[in-house]
């Protein structure tokens, strides 16, 4: 049996920055429109008038101050409020695939790897930008990367159970290395004329290189072991999908196409299954609180992660020992555990281990435990 090690990661950040300011001016406006345009109605109480978001509201319910986005001019203008971005021709690079590349070819960089290094591209990601050919192949040709690539959709938890298939691949012997890629369009699902989640997610890609650690050229992270689990919810949920266009009224604005939660539900359910998985995961393979120098949680809620760290490590964590990067980024889906994982892991020392989780719908909950090696 192999060992397989993460000895690579890459972030692709967007250059457009939209503040809490920004978002908060440009939902106002859109609420003064709504407001005029259903007057009437809103006086005789067929609907409910909206309300003004705050930047105080924001950082109170989430913890974050801004997001990365590809886009912002669509989303801050009040009769839009949603990416502009351009259809492109069949012959062109997929948005998708070409955000991921930037952030594999980092990975290689960093592995000191080409891509005739790689066996196998793993794009897991929350929503594809298509249902086929598979962007993860797109990706692969991109690169110039022989043998084979494939989607996984795992919402929030795609990085780490993409990491899981990729590292069982590798100890088998069945691979050399996998390139497993994040690209995470949020902005384009989110729902940015809802007061209660119009400020959650932000754009980003990242990528891991999982190989055999006997391959690496200087310092890395084996994989001691990556435990995934699954619960079905629909707490949260994206409606949107190919047969929509098959349906009465399938087409129409409906909100449930776009991305949808009950908070209060998802607080209660998944805190409790992702602190209870940890915990066996870390059980199992003899990993006491003590032994653990870091976690990369998944970057959804600072509430959600300041109660999962205190459970797992019976106290409440250092900013070191759980690094938070959503008060910059938002909630980037898949992606969030493995920004802070590739910002915030070159500091640890041989021996040191660790622990990188996601969660999120399905519901799903992935980790993957690590230890500093070279």
């Amino acid at each position: 049996m192999k060992t397989p090690a993460i000895t690579g990661s890459g972030v692709f950040t967007p250059s457009e920055i939209i503040t809490n300011a920004e978002l908060v001016a440009a939902f106002n406006a859109y609420v003064d429109l709504y407001n005029a345009e259903n007057a009437e109605e809103i006086a005789s109480g067929a609907l409910p008038a909206k309300e003004y978001s705050s930047e105080e509201f924001i950082v109170k319910a989430s913890g974050i101050e801004q997001r990365y986005v590809i886009d912002k001019k669509g989303v801050l203008d009040p009769k839009v409020m949603h990416p502009l971005l351009p259809q492109r021709d069949d012959d062109a690079p997929s948005l998708m695939a070409e955000i991921g590349v930037k952030a594999a070819l980092q990975a290689l960089d960093q592995a000191e790897k080409t891509a005739s290094d790689v066996d196998l591209v793993i794009c897991a990601a929350s929503n594809m930008e298509r249902a086929y050919p598979a962007v993860a192949i797109e990706i692969q040709k991109l690169l110039g990367i022989n043998g084979f690539a494939f989607d996984m959709n795992v919402a929030c938890s795609s990085a780490t159970f993409g990491i899981q298939a990729a590292a069982d691949m590798v100890r088998s012997g069945s691979i050399g290395s996998a390139l497993v890629v994040n690209p995470e369009i949020c902005s384009a699902h989110l729902e940015w004329r809802d007061r209660d989640c119009h400020f959650i997610f932000g754009d980003v890609a990242t990528a891991t290189l999982i190989a055999c650690a006997d391959t690496a050229t200087g310092p890395y992270f084996e994989v001691i072991s990556t435990r995934c689990a699954t619960e079905f919810s629909n707490n949260i949920r994206n409606n949107n999908g190919f047969l929509r266009r098959s349906r009465p009224a399938g087409m129409a604005d409906r909100r449930d196409m776009q991305f949808m939660q009950n908070g209060r539900k998802v607080f209660k359910e998944v805190l409790p299954m992702v602190s209870e998985h940890i915990a066996r995961h870390m059980a199992d393979d003899g990993v006491q609180a003590a032994d653990l120098k870091r976690l990369w949680l998944h970057q959804a809620n600072k509430t959600m992660n300041d109660f999962i760290g205190k459970k797992v490590l019976g106290r409440t964590p250092d900013p070191s020992e759980q690094p938070n990067i959503l008060q910059d980024y938002a909630n980037t889906s898949s992606a969030g555990s493995i920004i802070a994982f590739s910002k915030y892991s070159s500091d640890l020392e041989p021996g040191d281990k660790a622990l990188i989780c996601s969660f999120g719908a399905g519901y799903s909950v992935g980790s993957v435990l690590v230890e500093r090696k070279g």
